[in-house]
């Protein structure tokens, strides 16, 4: 490399050439400077648009595929050298055709995801080419280990090509492809270490406290009522009570309202099983037969309550103030009768707020349409067959719902 004093020495004898080579290297350095701006540019809209979006795992797993790909491709030049004796401009065009089919298949099955929720053949092609890559590329290996190694750079790729395409079929579809049946939380819950709901221990032990006693319940009075010994009865007898004291130390049974309805629901379920037998379900693909709907049914009644209402005198006009406490005491009378499950007539919200009849009556035509109240009438009509026309008779059964000022006996 020629020193300092001889470039110097040159230049004093060549100021021409010096000067034009000068010229030539500042526009270079130019040229370099906007080279380099460009291409920072273009990294900087590359990285905004495609990389910055992506998921941390999504960069990752790319990195990591191009690397095995890359591992691939060089087993694929060895073997293109050695084995298919390609040489020079033959061997660097031909010799990763296997990969570049790779990501051909890899692309197109990506596009298939986004357009049919599948990968479709080109998912397979992926796999199989691959496999094909990492064969050929493990034939030229001079060891066993190298065999290995390059037998698992490509199947790495493909595996994590995999897995991005099952979290993007997951964000696009939001269901899974399969669910294994053996799986280890069935596993856990099919061994009894795991429950399969959000249950808490506690819940879980007052569970099994409580089914305990309705099934020693069950099975003494079956011995009961098959004339069973005197000693099987008190062994019965004693396992329940056992059952019992158990389930009021450890549940609350006592003082419990909830755990008490759901021991006797359970209790209900066990001994009325041979009731199953008697029960006559509708066919489900029967067709429904139509039911008028609740307006036709309005029209089709007997007007009672509109017959009372034209023989009461016209109300005279009453200020806002005197209307505005009428609202509120029907309001209130109104919404406590729905909480107990009934829907006053306009008579009763007169008798019972002193609001006039036919204001009485306007509020209760408005106040009938709402969520719980018109559930009542509905579930009258369904049950029972009762129309609301504000003039029911009592329902002869278990004060379960009463409708329109009709109370349940």
């Amino acid at each position: 490399m020629p020193e300092f004093e001889e470039i110097s020495a040159w230049v004093s004898a060549n100021p021409v050439g010096a000067a034009i080579i000068a010229v030539f290297a500042l526009v270079a350095l130019v040229i370099l400077l906007y080279v380099l701006r460009a291409v920072w540019r273009g990294a900087g809209r590359v990285f905004t648009k495609y990389i910055a979006p992506r998921p941390t795992e999504d960069i990752l797993t790319i990195v990591a595929a191009s690397i095995a790909t890359g591992v691939s491709a060089q087993g694929m030049w060895q073997f293109a050298g050695d084995v298919l004796g390609f040489d020079g401009p033959l061997r660097l065009l031909l010799f990763a055709f296997i990969e570049v089919a790779v990501i051909t298949s890899a692309v197109r099955a990506r596009r298939n995801m986004r357009e049919n929720y599948s990968a479709g053949i080109d998912g397979l092609a992926v796999w199989v080419l691959t496999g094909l890559s990492a064969v050929l590329s493990a034939m030229d290996a001079a060891s066993v280990a190298e065999a290995i190694f390059r037998l698992a750079a490509p199947l790495v790729a493909a595996w994590l090509w995999e897995r991005g395409m099952a979290i993007e079929r997951v964000k696009l579809t939001g269901r899974h492809r399969i669910h294994w049946r053996l799986t280890p939380e069935r596993a856990m819950v099919r061994l009894g270490l795991a429950e399969s709901s959000d249950r808490t221990a506690s819940d879980v032990d007052a569970h099994r406290r409580l089914t305990r006693v309705a099934l020693a319940a069950k099975r003494a009075r079956h011995l009961r009522e098959t004339g069973a010994s005197d000693r099987r009865m008190r062994a019965a007898l004693a396992r329940l009570d056992r059952a019992m004291d158990q389930a009021v130390e450890h549940t609350g049974l006592a003082n419990d309202a909830e755990r008490q309805e759901a021991l006797l629901s359970q209790i209900g379920a066990l001994f009325n099983t041979s009731a199953l037998l008697d029960l006559h379900p509708p066919v489900p693909w029967e067709p429904e037969p139509e039911q008028p709907g609740i307006a036709m049914r309005a029209l089709m009644a007997p007007a009672d309550e509109e017959d009372e209402l034209r023989r009461q005198p016209a109300a005279s006009p009453v200020d806002i103030m005197q209307r505005s406490s009428w609202i509120k005491a029907a309001r209130a009378y109104w919404d406590q009768a729905i909480e107990e499950r009934f829907v006053p007539r306009a008579a009763d919200i007169a008798r019972e707020t002193g609001v006039p009849l036919d204001m009485a009556k306007e509020f209760r035509s408005l106040w009938k349409l709402e969520a719980k109240a018109h559930a009542l009438i509905e579930a009258a009509y369904l049950e029972h067959g009762i129309v609301d026309t504000g003039q029911f008779p009592a329902i002869p059964a278990e004060r379960v719902l009463s409708v329109n000022g009709a109370h349940a006996g």
